[in-house]
């Protein structure tokens, strides 16, 4: 089969509706021939074509790690890089695949997460210069989505880390999305924070599709200010 016809092929297994089936169709394939494909779809225009995307990459990337590490670390290295502006790209797509992959394989998470917490961090002083903040609102959001997922699955070491501090910057977002998924964030990594802080969201009408393991799900605003209220005030 052609690389375009390979390319299509994945792109069609992609549009099916039940990601169950999509993993199932997509473990056939030699997982590293997935990879040029299922990069690409994280571009496609169409929301699960590239959320699907996202959800085989950490399977595929899994399922080469388990075979040779170091080839895992290449396809890691591939989304660094492309996140950087030397690259020419912007990047779409890659801290959510980052994050994807990092809940599929622990080795993976614990050699990168500080790359991609790095994303919502400005450069310090000479001696501490390991930010790479991402300015571009539209990247914001994947990295949220990519960070509140980590905090799914790796809560206390994202507490560890000190991600609170870094997702309440994003509330004073001028983008309603990026500050209601630096809510959903806060909200599955159990942060307590004061009344004052959440007023804002308590009237917003602003509702969020939050993708997860193949559901979307319609969250608003103002509820995850609620559930962050009401963690706020447990002893």
């Amino acid at each position: 089969m052609s690389r375009i016809k390979y390319k299509k092929e994945v792109l069609r297994l992609l549009q099916e509706d039940d990601l169950d089936i999509v993993l199932r169709k997509i473990a056939d394939y030699p997982p590293k021939s997935l990879l040029n494909p299922l990069f690409s779809a994280l571009c496609h225009p169409g929301e699960k074509i590239r959320y699907h995307a996202v959800s085989c990459l950490g399977r595929t990337v899994c399922a080469i790690a388990a075979e040779d590490m170091e080839q895992a670390r290449v396809v890691m290295r591939r989304f660094l890089w492309s996140l950087n502006d030397e690259s020419g790209g912007i990047g779409w797509g890659c801290t959510e695949a980052m994050a994807e992959i990092m809940c599929c394989h622990k080795g993976i998470m614990e050699e990168y997460v500080h790359m991609l917490i790095s994303y919502m961090r400005e450069d310090g002083d000479e001696l501490f210069q390991d930010g790479n903040y991402l300015e571009l609102p539209m990247l914001q959001c994947g990295l949220l989505w990519g960070i509140a997922r980590l905090c799914s699955s790796y809560r206390q070491q994202m507490v560890d880390r000190g991600v609170e501090r870094d997702l309440a910057n994003y509330l004073d977002s001028r983008d309603h999305t990026v500050s209601g998924l630096a809510l959903l964030a806060l909200v599955r990594l159990g942060a307590k924070l004061g009344p004052g802080r959440l007023k804002k969201f308590l009237c917003s009408p602003v509702e969020l599709s939050v993708y997860d393991d193949g559901t979307f799900t319609t969250v608003t605003v103002s509820g995850l200010a609620r559930q962050l209220l009401t963690i706020g005030a447990e002893p």
